[in-house]
């Protein structure tokens, strides 16, 4: 038993924590992205207290997060229809890690799905860094938009080139 526990972990099941990692980033993205206001009321309370909520009296991350909850607020009081682009978005990412149970089951057959995984996490980057200042969203704010591009390919990339191996070695063995 001793002996079991000091084995390196086989290819396959490095592929899978990998892949892994990248459905459960794109799951918890997703449900946290229904609950905004919620989300945002609550930082706030954590950020300033229940009694300095006006953006003007900060500044730095508690003015951004402050006109973010303001935002929202408005917006859910007078067109509350418009959280159903951000339900919509929740709905993509939880669709999207769908996608990746496909390599994390067959990881030499979809392959591919990794490889369009990698060109989605570099897209991110020129997204946030174009739309993010037509949007009026701050510098250090899209920088934190494309960390979550930046932070998924490590373990796609690392995943791929477990694949990439096989064709040397042969495919993993069927669970």
């Amino acid at each position: 038993m001793a002996e079991r526990e000091n084995q390196p972990m086989t290819p396959l099941k490095q592929i899978r924590l990998a892949v892994g990692i990248v459905i459960a980033g794109l799951v918890i993205s997703g449900v946290t992205a229904f609950p905004l206001l919620h989300e945002i009321r609550w930082l706030s309370l954590l950020l300033v207290g229940e009694s300095r909520y006006q953006p003007e009296l900060h500044t730095g991350l508690a003015h951004w997060i402050l006109t973010v909850r303001e935002g929202l607020e408005e917006t859910h009081a007078q067109y509350p229809f418009l959280a159903y682009g951000t339900d919509w978005l929740a709905f993509a990412h939880l669709m999207i890690a769908l996608f990746f149970i496909l390599p994390w089951r067959e990881p030499v057959r979809y392959a591919g799905v990794l490889k369009v995984g990698i060109a989605a996490s570099l897209l991110v980057i020129p997204l946030a860094l174009v739309c993010g200042p037509i949007r009026g969203i701050p510098f250090g704010w899209q920088l934190i938009d494309c960390s979550f591009g930046i932070l998924c390919l490590p373990p796609l990339c690392f995943a791929l080139r477990k694949i990439k191996s096989f064709e040397t070695s042969g495919p993993p063995a069927a669970p």
